[in-house]
């Protein structure tokens, strides 16, 4: 399982030009998912991603959580964040989870995060075309994969 993390001022996601969700001061997390994720994979990534030390505290240090903050997040599906660009010039997306497999795992990923967090998590429609509207503070953006731990 694959996140691309970013520190938003607000961000929001449009389908067929309705805004479908939308968060202020928090969390964009972009998901990929792999068809050999499991429960520990969204385990793992909830937890790291609710405990991300990426806000500023009275110093302005990025010291602080979303949880600290009270912050928001939003969830947008992302297979292609599993591309491969190893051969050729077109991207390869053999790794992404079919939707079958993908679909239990992203609502559980996502009701895992309000578990986790007691936050306001909101999400775009997997396997829509979406268009994501975003103020990213900092900039902060941070890349996570549940198979390296990193």
């Amino acid at each position: 399982m694959r996140a691309l993390i970013q520190k938003v001022e607000k961000a929001s996601v449009v389908i067929e030009k309705e805004t479908v969700s939308s968060i202020s001061e928090g969390l964009l997390v972009f998901l990929g998912i792999e068809e050999e994720d499991t429960t520990d994979d969204i385990d793992w990534l909830a937890g790291k991603i609710t405990k991300l030390r990426v806000f500023n505290d009275e110093k302005g240090v990025m010291n602080l959580s979303v949880q600290d903050v009270k912050g928001e997040m939003l969830v947008v599906s992302q297979f292609t964040l599993h591309a491969s660009t190893k051969k050729g010039n077109r991207p390869s997306y053999i790794r992404a989870a079919k939707p079958d497999t993908a679909i239990p795992l992203y609502e559980e990923f996502i009701n895992k995060l309000k578990e986790t967090s007691g936050l306001t998590v909101c999400s775009g429609e997997f396997g829509a075309y979406m268009k994501v509207d975003l103020v990213n503070d900092g900039p902060v953006t941070i890349w996570i994969d549940s198979k390296s731990k990193e």
